[in-house]
Formats: C-alpha cells, sequence, structure tokens
C-alpha cells in the first residue's frame, strides 16, 4: 500500500476525533447514565480493530479505493464537527442525560437523530475500503451495527423518557443513521 493511503488513514482519523478533544464536555449533576451502552462501544472497537486484521500492507490500491475513502473521511469529519458543535455541552461517552439536557434537533440533527454514529460508520468504511479485503469489512460493518444499535436503543429510551412526545415527534420525522431512510 502507498505511503499516501497511510497518510489517509492518519489525517482521516485525526481530524474526525479533533472535535470531540476540543468539545468542553461541562458535567451537569445528577444526571440519569445508562452503563449498557458500553456493550455497544465494546462491539464497535471490536468492528474496528478487524479491518487491520489482513495483510493491509500487501494490498494493492485501486485509485477508486483511495477515492472513496477521501469521500468517506471527508463525511466522517463533516458530521462529527458539526455534529460534536450541535451536541456542545451535552456530548458524552456513555449515554446521560441531565436535567438540564436539551433535545437538540439543528445542525446535522435536522438529517439524522445520530449523526456521530453515521460519522463512525463512514471512518470503519473509509478505512475499510482502503485497508480490508471484503471478507473482513463485511463482518466489520455487521459488528459495529450491532453495536451501534445498542447504543441508539439505550439514548433512544433515555431521551424518549426526559423528553416524551417531543422526542417521539422528532424519531418519527427524522431517521436514526442514514438520511431519507426511516
Amino acid at each position: 500500500m502507498p505511503a499516501y493511503a497511510y497518510c489517509l488513514l492518519a489525517a482521516g482519523t485525526i481530524l474526525w476525533c479533533l472535535p470531540f478533544v476540543f468539545t468542553h464536555v461541562k458535567r451537569n449533576g445528577p444526571f440519569q447514565l445508562d452503563r449498557r451502552a458500553r456493550w455497544g462501544i465494546a462491539l464497535e472497537a471490536v468492528s474496528y480493530s478487524l479491518l487491520w486484521q489482513g495483510r493491509f500492507w500487501d494490498r494493492s490500491l485501486e485509485w477508486w479505493h483511495f477515492a472513496l475513502s477521501v469521500l468517506l473521511f471527508a463525511l466522517a469529519c463533516a458530521l462529527s464537527w458539526t455534529g460534536a458543535r450541535a451536541l456542545g455541552r451535552h456530548l458524552r461517552i456513555d449515554a446521560a442525560v441531565d436535567p438540564t439536557h436539551e433535545l437538540v434537533r439543528w445542525g446535522p440533527y435536522r438529517l439524522v437523530r445520530h449523526p456521530i454514529y453515521t460519522s463512525m460508520l463512514c471512518v470503519l468504511l473509509g478505512t475499510g475500503v482502503l485497508i480490508a479485503p471484503l471478507y473482513l469489512l463485511l463482518p466489520a460493518v455487521l459488528i459495529f451495527l450491532i453495536g451501534t444499535e445498542i447504543r441508539m436503543r439505550v439514548e433512544d429510551r433515555m431521551l424518549a423518557s426526559r423528553f416524551g412526545e417531543q422526542f417521539t415527534a422528532y424519531q418519527h420525522n427524522v431517521p436514526r443513521m442514514l438520511p431519507f431512510l426511516k
């Protein structure tokens, strides 16, 4: 694999991560926390690590793999930056809501309810297109989707209990992860 592909992987991943580093997370206590979403985090981590199990250093790189990966990383970065900005102080690793929590419906949250998970999927696909054979990419995507489903269900239940009808209407009008697919 050529050096520029490794540069894309590094730059895409770092640029995707930066908004989470720079977003100031203010803890408003006490808050409702559901640690069951951590099972989803574990499965997502397994899916990313699965991509690296092949002989990626021997892999030849087609031009369209590189172009598709650039597109996926660009989309991932746009979603992570705008999603983290929209969430602001509500951004957390754990699924949690506090008494001052607001239902965010602007920025990328107008298009999908979980744009950060969509961005994570784009990072997974962008990485996989560059380094993973199909026999590793497909199970990685499946495991990622299972882990993300766990996280989204936990978060949606918490938001529904906090916002009731307001969240139900939002849920009805805005798809979970992929725009235009309900």
